[in-house]
């Protein structure tokens, strides 16, 4: 059974950068695909990015050229970078898993196998 575990939300000022970290447990990391999920209060689940088992990358217009993601394999951990923090940014972050044969990201929430409990970011104006 696959566990994931979120770290590294907190509260910052617009402008300001976080971190976020996801360590992976229970079967092969390299063996998933990893997204980012986001969901504030009155509104759906947001998918924020995602990465292959190769390491290419996905992020939506949304978020492109202000977050980052990436893994490493070594220590089981997914990473999401998050830079110029607006207010709307402001949710709970979880990470995901697909163990689906694809080389591709999948952006739905349906298509994700493995949960995390989320952390939550809040960004102040």
């Amino acid at each position: 059974q696959v566990q994931l575990v979120e770290s590294g939300g907190g509260l910052v000022q617009a402008g300001g950068s976080l971190r976020l970290s996801c360590t992976f447990s229970g079967r092969t990391f390299r063996s998933y695909n990893m997204g980012w999920f986001r969901q504030a209060p009155g509104k759906e689940r947001e998918f924020v990015g995602g990465i292959t088992r190769a390491g290419s990358t996905y992020l939506p217009d949304s978020v492109k050229g202000r977050f980052t993601i990436s893994r490493d394999s070594a220590k089981d951990t997914l990473y999401l970078g998050m830079n110029s923090l607006k207010p709307e940014d402001t949710a709970v972050y979880c990470c995901a898993a697909d163990g689906a044969d694809l080389s591709r990201i999948r952006t739905a929430p349906t298509a994700y196998d493995y949960w995390g409990q989320g952390t939550q970011v809040t960004v102040s104006s």
